[in-house]
């Protein structure tokens, strides 16, 4: 579905993305904001990426402005809100996007590292959508939209941590669908597969073509091709859709 097939959302829609300067979140908000809504770039780490963004997204006519928190701090998350309603509105689309991935055997996994990951992988997710949540309810109207990764279902070696978070991401996508299906409230997760980011180039690096020849469509995908998902799935024709999981993989994940 290309973006000139989109219906074009209602004017004063906010939506929050975390993770929104780079890669799939970059896309995630670009692709938003082609849609008329109004978008907080929340960055990390990255600040000239996440200015860059938004001044992609002004330059083309729409609203946007960047965020910085540290997501693994309770009160950044509850400030990250306050900020992007301050100046742009009550968040209406929440996309959890941002995440942290590392390369770390089990028996080599301390604590620190196994609890940074949830923090940041799950925790997060968790804190940015019970932050938003009021002003959803308040409206009655509201698209919760987390960001999976198919080692949720398939497990990964190496990445324990990671995968376990994000497999937590999606019981919280199912309990929250459950829990807000009556307040106008849609929440759903996608997975993607091997996207060209930044993360899957590094990790594929010398194994190209064994990992073209297990996905089906035999290409990676685009972070473009995830964006249009997401900016789908915050649109008004996903009324009848929540409690869903979305595999955007080429076909390596089926079913």
């Amino acid at each position: 579905m290309g973006q000139e097939d989109m219906p074009k959302a209602v004017p004063d829609r906010v939506a929050l993305v975390t993770g929104g300067s780079r890669g799939i979140g970059q896309a995630i908000c670009l692709a938003l904001a082609a849609n008329g809504i109004a978008v907080a770039v929340h960055y990390n780490a990255s600040e000239t990426s996440a200015a860059e963004t938004v001044a992609q997204i002004q330059q083309s006519g729409g609203r946007a402005m960047a965020v910085q928190a540290d997501l693994v701090d309770p009160a950044a998350i509850d400030q990250l809100v306050v900020q992007t309603t301050q100046h742009l509105g009550p968040v209406a689309i929440l996309v959890n996007n941002a995440g942290e991935m590392t390369d770390v055997a089990v028996t080599d996994m301390t604590d620190a590292i196994w609890e940074r990951s949830l923090a940041i992988n799950l925790t997060a997710a968790f804190r940015c959508a019970r932050a938003c949540i009021p002003a959803m309810q308040a409206r009655g109207w509201g698209r919760i939209i987390n960001v999976s990764s198919q080692a949720a279902m398939t497990g990964s070696a190496r990445h324990a941590h990671y995968a376990s978070a994000k497999a937590g991401l999606l019981g919280l996508t199912y309990s929250l669908a459950k829990e807000l299906g009556g307040s106008g409230i849609t929440v759903n997760a996608i997975s993607p597969g091997r996207i060209l980011t930044d993360i899957i180039t590094r990790r594929m690096a010398g194994r190209e073509q064994e990992w073209l020849n297990q996905t089906p469509l035999g290409r990676f995908g685009q972070p473009s091709e995830v964006a249009e998902v997401v900016a789908f799935l915050a649109s008004d024709r996903t009324s009848y859709i929540t409690g869903a999981n979305l595999n955007v993989s080429g076909g390596l994940l089926m079913g």
